[in-house]
């Protein structure tokens, strides 16, 4: 069964709404990680809605886990991974107006830019995940430029309406894990799953890792966030 990487990006919007020093995300992926996360997650933005600077700093020299650092391919944002060195990055797209993420990057038509930035990450000994769609194309042109890693965006699964369109993008998830792994790629998946959905994605075979943090800490604001990381980490063994 797949581990378990907790996004904390959320503790850190609560936090911004009044920019205080409450809810601290450093000790909510202290809270994750003592719960069963087996790593903590966070998108520093380009323009910082949630996460900031400080918050990277301070996860990568307390989290006991692994920090897996979420980013668009920025020279600046770039810059600052490559200072701080977290255990792995994943590229994913970024578009100012964006409610939160809502694809998968275009590796096909960007592979000059993206190549790049794997590049300059992995001199400084970082592992690179790419944040893609269950696509075939985008899955071949990520293990053309070099990726060891892809992430499968599960958007689509996760808001499909009826058990037909459901089903036609869970199947389209496990053929994608399927392909990813024939061509020697490692796979992870994410994005908009919860406590109701998850399990069927858990039990792909051949998923390494989901990432998981707006349902999880919404769940929190209930039962607090031990038990919510708990709880969804019973339904992803």
């Amino acid at each position: 069964m797949p581990e378990l990487g907790v996004n904390i990006d959320h503790v850190a919007t609560l936090r911004q709404a009044r920019r205080g020093l409450v809810p601290d995300p450093v000790y909510a992926a202290y809270l994750c990680e003592k719960a069963g996360a087996d790593s903590i997650v966070a998108h520093l933005r380009e323009d910082r809605r949630h996460i900031q600077d400080k918050d990277i700093l301070l996860l990568r020299e307390k989290i006991k886990t692994r920090l897996n650092l979420e980013m668009s391919v920025a020279s600046s944002i770039v810059r600052i991974a490559c200072k701080i060195k977290p255990y792995q990055v994943t590229l994913v797209p970024e578009h100012r107006r964006e409610l939160t993420t809502e694809g998968g990057l275009d590796v096909a038509a960007n592979s000059k830019k993206i190549s790049a930035a794997i590049r300059k990450l992995r001199k400084e000994g970082i592992l690179v995940s790419l944040f893609i769609d269950p696509d075939k194309k985008q899955i071949a042109a990520s293990q053309k430029i070099g990726a060891g890693i892809i992430e499968l965006h599960t958007g689509r699964y996760s808001e499909a309406k009826g058990n037909k369109q459901k089903e036609r993008f869970f199947n389209e998830i496990k053929l994608a894990v399927n392909y990813a792994r024939s061509i020697g790629l490692s796979v992870n998946a994410g994005h908009g799953l919860d406590y109701a959905n998850v399990r069927r994605v858990a039990e792909i075979k051949g998923i390494r890792e989901l990432n998981i943090g707006y349902s999880i800490i919404c769940k929190a604001i209930y039962v607090g966030l031990f038990k919510a990381v708990e709880e969804m980490r019973e339904l992803t063994r």
